[in-house]
């Protein structure tokens, strides 16, 4: 009787080990293959090499020559890098994508209390990545730079030869950064020369670039007492005092170019709270609006504001997410989002 009992328990446990394996076996499988894991790649900026933690869908060191699209995903405020790797899983599965057409890589901005891979990667102060600013050290790089070098480093010729597409994406403070990089840098023209598009998605900044000094009043736009507010259009709320990375060009110019980008907006309808902790409550911000939401929306009109001042006419994709929060997730793991984001692939 004992030795039956023995051998029943045996089975039930088997059973239950078997039933876990699938579980972990389908779970690895949604995710790619494999969990979550930080690469350390080689990036270039003006002839100095210097390294950079991303996560990515494939293994980095041994591209797969048949990839025909990259997807930059930038992180929010705490530098959860891992974590939108997964919410960039989950958009590239309601897209249905896989990582035999695709490239996702998030790239890690990391500060000083974070821990790194690699001692020699370049760390920021606090948030100041989010602001196309310098990391610390002799060997500055500038945060919007490193997009320009990942773009450089995907469309080099070997590693991806048919790339065909590279989507930006940034939510949140890494909405800040991409709406900034978006406007200001001049890599584009070269990758759209090299035959590769460039696309950028801006969801749910605090705050937007504005290109001249006016902001929001009513249903219009105008200049505003700067004695309320003395540095309310420095960078990073507009072009006063600019970092060198967004020096060359004034903002007609800025916006000419601008326009003709391919930009997609995107923001929680819900994202309508003015006390949301991480929400930016400095005065340059609040002179864009009161939330998320409402920025978005003063945003969309002031570009139409600007299409019309400086003759230059603009088209956007614009989408308010339903039943959306701030959360990543709740923007991008949603198929409606995932058609407005890759508008070419079947879904």
């Amino acid at each position: 009787m004992t030795c039956i009992r023995n051998r029943w328990l045996q089975v039930v446990v088997a059973m239950g080990l078997a039933f876990l394996c699938v579980r972990l076996f389908a779970a690895a499988d949604k995710a790619g293959g494999e969990p979550p894991r930080e690469q350390v790649i080689d990036l270039e900026t003006a002839g100095t090499a210097y390294p950079f933690a991303v996560y990515s869908n494939i293994d980095l060191r041994r591209p797969d020559p048949g990839i025909q699209r990259a997807v930059v995903f930038v992180h929010g405020v705490q530098r959860d890098a891992d974590r939108y790797f997964g919410v960039g899983l989950g958009l590239l599965q309601a897209a249905r994508l896989d990582a035999s057409s695709t490239v996702l890589l998030v790239p890690h901005f990391l500060t000083a209390s974070d821990p790194s891979p690699d001692g020699r990667i370049p760390l920021w102060r606090g948030g100041n990545w989010m602001q196309c600013q310098e990391s610390r050290g002799k060997e500055a790089i500038n945060s919007c730079g490193v997009l320009d070098d990942i773009a450089r480093y995907l469309s080099a010729d070997k590693r991806f030869p048919v790339l065909k597409e590279i989507v930006f994406i940034g939510h949140s403070a890494g909405g800040q950064l991409m709406q900034r990089y978006a406007v200001l840098n001049n890599s584009e023209e070269a990758l759209r020369k090299a035959g590769i598009r460039v696309r950028y998605v801006v969801s749910s900044p605090s705050s937007y670039l504005y290109l001249d000094a006016n902001r929001p009043e009513g249903d219009d736009f105008k200049p505003v007492n700067s004695i309320l507010c003395p540095g309310y259009n420095n960078f990073r709320y507009g072009l006063g005092n600019m970092v060198p990375y967004g020096q060359g060009l004034d903002g007609e110019q800025l916006f000419r170019r601008y326009a003709a980008r391919e930009v997609l907006y995107l923001v929680g309808a819900q994202d309508n709270d003015p006390a949301y902790e991480s929400l930016d409550k400095s005065c340059g911000a609040a002179m864009q609006g009161t939330d998320r939401l409402n920025r978005h929306r003063n945003y969309m009109r002031y570009e139409q504001f600007l299409a019309r001042k400086w003759s230059t006419p603009v088209t956007r994709t614009v989408m308010v997410v339903p039943d959306a929060g701030h959360e990543a997730a709740e923007i991008f793991e949603s198929r409606d989002v995932a058609a407005k984001v890759f508008p070419a692939a079947g879904h």
